[in-house]
This record gives C-alpha cells, sequence and structure tokens, in this order.
C-alpha cells in the first residue's frame, strides 16, 4: 500500500505504465478548525457588514436563515451566532470520513 500523495503508476503489461491517482485523506481536526475559523470570519464580516450598511438586507437576511435564534445588536445573540458559527469542527466530523469513505470507492 502507497501512504505517498504521489500517484502510483500501474503497468498494463502492454505499452506505457497508466499512472493512477491515490485517495487523498483529509485530517479532520485541520479540516475542522479551519472550516470553523472560515465561518467565524465569515459571520464576524456579515455584522460589520450590516453595521456599516443597515439598509442592505443581505446580511442580516443570510445570517437569520443560517443561525436559528439570531437577532442582531444583542449582546447575547452576537455570542451565540459566533457559538453557531464554531459548529464547522461537528460538520468535519461528518464531512472527513464521508469524503474517505467515497474518494476510496472512486
Amino acid at each position: 500500500m502507497n501512504t505517498k500523495t504521489e500517484p502510483l503508476v500501474a503497468n498494463c503489461g502492454i505499452g506505457v505504465p497508466i499512472p493512477t491517482l491515490t485517495a487523498h485523506v483529509i485530517p479532520v481536526l485541520a479540516f475542522g478548525v479551519g472550516l470553523s475559523l472560515f465561518l467565524v470570519v465569515s459571520y464576524l464580516l456579515c455584522v460589520l457588514g450590516y453595521l456599516d450598511f443597515p439598509s442592505l438586507p443581505i446580511g442580516y437576511s443570510a445570517l437569520a436563515i443560517s443561525l436559528p435564534g439570531f437577532t442582531l445588536l444583542s449582546r447575547s445573540s452576537f455570542f451565540l451566532g459566533l457559538i453557531e458559527s464554531l459548529a464547522g469542527a461537528g460538520e468535519a466530523l461528518v464531512f472527513g470520513p464521508l469524503y474517505k469513505f467515497f474518494a476510496a470507492r472512486s
């Protein structure tokens, strides 16, 4: 079994060897931290965008749809949205093994 990320080379016995790709493994911890930080930064940009341009409904609508119980300009709601944005680590725990399972079978 090849544990490197380089492609394997399969020899069919005739002609030029055919390169085959190996399945990449997603490190779940790194993926979870990266996804969580991405969601937190996106959340903060949406809140700041709403505070700078309150007449545009886009920021609040996106946050209200994606974060249950979120209302703007409340300290408890702000921290609730921040904690819900950190839930990306939980999503990575589901996505990482599923990706590995399906990548190995393709």
